[in-house]
């Protein structure tokens, strides 16, 4: 089957969960013997630069664009994608982000992922600026059918936007296997860990709940007494944060901030005492599986696709209340039966979210719809 996926999250992110998630799933359905096009155009993603595969990629990597240009190399790759799309007719186009208009003349069925409900659920969180939402709408007027990642964002996308949930099919992500390679390589040596120490993954403002997850923390003499907390992802601390730290009793020393790539996050996910997913909205959530991959107990949130993703295999709790937050955490930290078990569940709970199946449904789908 001849499948082309068009330029706009690949000129709009360097790095990213989405633009990560299109390199994968166009890997995957290429090695199940698809004919695979990734029309970029002028590219500045590093996920495409560094594919095994360079024949799927249409288009050329800079490093970054230069400022203000984006507006003119969007308008260049969406030309390009138009082009391309008429000499290599492909039998179904994937859009990978939402945009207003669409220059693409070819008749091929389309389709497009919604990866979450976040700029229609916490408006008051991004600029009155931003049209994200009216792009999503016109997006979803000219496509055939809708993936979305989980049946909690299935449920908002219906609520938001009035879709018929016939015309919406759910394909769960999947776990870079190479988290658990990483893990069984035991390679904890190679870096200085806080131990023992709290983990945290990804943004840290607004719905993120970060400081709340610290508010909790510090809500506890035993847990402030004995762990520390890693926070990966989400930028150096701002000015304000190293002030709200200090202001919840919590030393610089007992927080420590870093980044780093998958290999290193691996590491770090195999050496915490626990991973905490305090969000107050996800639109599916990897970094729980990501955790379980790496041998590590799950303490999440309640809300939106975290049961749905985690299932049994995780501490849960309501991200609003502080002292449920507290408590779920010294429920498995202080006892070692509940944090083996979690161990246990998830190892079994990861072998649910592949890759392999994700492409093999998304494949069933862009075959439907092409009938």
């Amino acid at each position: 089957m001849k499948i082309a996926f068009n330029y706009p999250i690949f000129t709009y992110q360097q790095y990213g969960g989405i633009s990560r998630y299109y390199k994968i799933l166009a890997e995957q359905l290429s090695e199940m013997g698809n004919d695979v096009s990734i029309i970029s155009g002028i590219h500045q993603n590093s996920y495409l630069a560094s594919m095994s595969n360079r024949n799927i990629v249409k288009g050329w990597h800079v490093k970054k664009y230069p400022p203000r240009t984006t507006r003119i190399f969007k308008s260049l790759n969406a030309a390009y994608t138009s082009m391309k799309l008429l000499q290599i007719v492909p039998d179904v186009v994937h859009e990978t982000y939402y945009t207003p208009s669409s220059l693409m003349k070819a008749k091929q069925p389309r389709t497009t992922t919604v990866y979450d409900m976040i700029h229609e659920l916490f408006p008051d969180q991004f600029s009155c600026k931003d049209k994200t939402t009216i792009y999503k709408q016109e997006t979803f007027r000219r496509v055939q059918h809708i993936l979305s990642i989980s049946h909690s964002t299935k449920r908002d996308l219906i609520n938001c936007f009035g879709i018929d949930e016939n015309n919406i099919s759910v394909v769960h992500l999947g776990v870079d296997a190479a988290y658990l390679q990483y893990a069984a390589r035991q390679e904890s040596n190679n870096i200085l860990l806080p131990q023992p120490y709290l983990l945290y993954v990804g943004g840290r403002t607004g719905y993120k709940n970060f400081f709340n997850f610290l508010k909790a923390v510090s809500l506890s003499s035993r847990l402030i007494t004995d762990f520390n907390i890693v926070a990966f992802g989400g930028g150096a601390f701002t000015r304000q944060e190293l002030i709200d730290i200090k202001n919840l009793g919590l030393s610089e020393q007992q927080i420590t901030c870093v980044s780093g790539s998958d290999a290193l996050l691996a590491q770090y996910y195999a050496n915490a005492v626990a991973f905490i997913y305090p969000s107050l909205y996800e639109g599916f959530g990897l970094p729980p599986l990501e955790a379980m991959a790496c041998n590590c107990p799950v303490i999440s949130s309640n809300s939106s696709s975290m049961p749905e993703v985690i299932g049994n295999a995780g501490e849960f709790f309501d991200p609003n209340s502080l002292e449920e937050m507290m408590h779920a955490m010294e429920s498995v930290l202080y006892d070692s039966t509940r944090r083996s078990a979690l161990l246990q569940l998830g190892t079994e709970r990861v072998k649910q979210f592949t890759w392999e199946k994700c492409a093999y449904e998304t494949l069933k789908i862009y075959q439907n719809i092409t009938r």
